[in-house]
């Protein structure tokens, strides 16, 4: 998925830079992402993970609040979107249309929510049409799988503003 004309010390300040500005437009545009402190860790071109302190997502059973799961796992799939945006270079308005979650475990620990792209094409975005992106996110506590999540995504392509 990355350029690989770049050096490996380029494609690694590429990532950085990206995660930094999705990091930075979550806080700046959802006010309880940057309270759960949501952060994403990892992105090779395929795979994303993103994590959040368990400390400000407590629940009175010392477990991560449910609430808090959802959002992360949410934001996760989100954020994947929007990366592979970024890589191809056809952005669109993300949401999520629709989604379920199965909680299997108490998180007791700082866990990390991981999505892996399912190759779909978003070049519909640059001929004005939406594109509809199903993911899985999973989401882990001491390496033991905790919640399970699939978002519908969809992503609107921009709206074409006339100077008339």
């Amino acid at each position: 998925m990355f350029d690989l004309s770049l050096t490996d010390a380029q494609s690694d300040a590429k990532v950085s830079a990206l995660l930094q500005t999705l990091c930075e437009t979550w806080h700046n545009t959802i006010p309880a992402s940057k309270f759960m402190q949501i952060t994403p860790v990892l992105f090779n071109g395929d795979s994303l993970q993103v994590t959040a302190p368990i400390d400000p997502n407590i629940n009175l059973h010392h477990t991560m609040f449910a609430g808090s799961i959802y959002t992360l796992m949410t934001l996760t799939g989100w954020g994947m979107v929007w990366l592979q945006q970024q890589l191809s270079q056809a952005h669109g308005d993300i949401v999520l249309a629709d989604a379920k979650v199965r909680y299997l475990k108490p998180v007791t620990k700082q866990p990390y929510a991981k999505v892996i792209w399912p190759y779909t094409d978003l070049t519909p975005l640059t001929r004005g049409q939406l594109v509809k992106i199903t993911l899985e996110v999973a989401l882990y506590c001491d390496e033991i799988m905790c919640a399970t999540f699939t978002g519908q995504f969809v992503s609107f392509p921009p709206k074409i503003v006339s100077s008339e």
